[in-house]
């Protein structure tokens, strides 16, 4: 199943998530797989698409996300 995840960046934000998939990856729990992303050009917004059979590994990815 293809799900698409949206990101909004907070105020400079692009940068900070820039920096932390370059040192950490994307970070992404084994059964979810990462397909295609695109950012808008002002650096505000994420769209991500990602495939995975069980929808619960996107709460794990995002969750990892609050501990960074």
């Amino acid at each position: 199943m293809l799900y698409m995840v949206y990101e909004k960046f907070k105020t400079a934000g692009a940068k900070e998530v820039y920096r932390r998939s370059r040192e950490k990856g994307r970070m992404l729990p084994a059964g979810l797989n990462y397909v295609l992303s695109w950012v808008d050009l002002e650096f505000t917004r994420c769209f991500q698409l990602m495939e995975t059979e069980d929808v619960s590994l996107l709460a794990k990815w995002t969750d990892s996300w609050q501990t960074w």
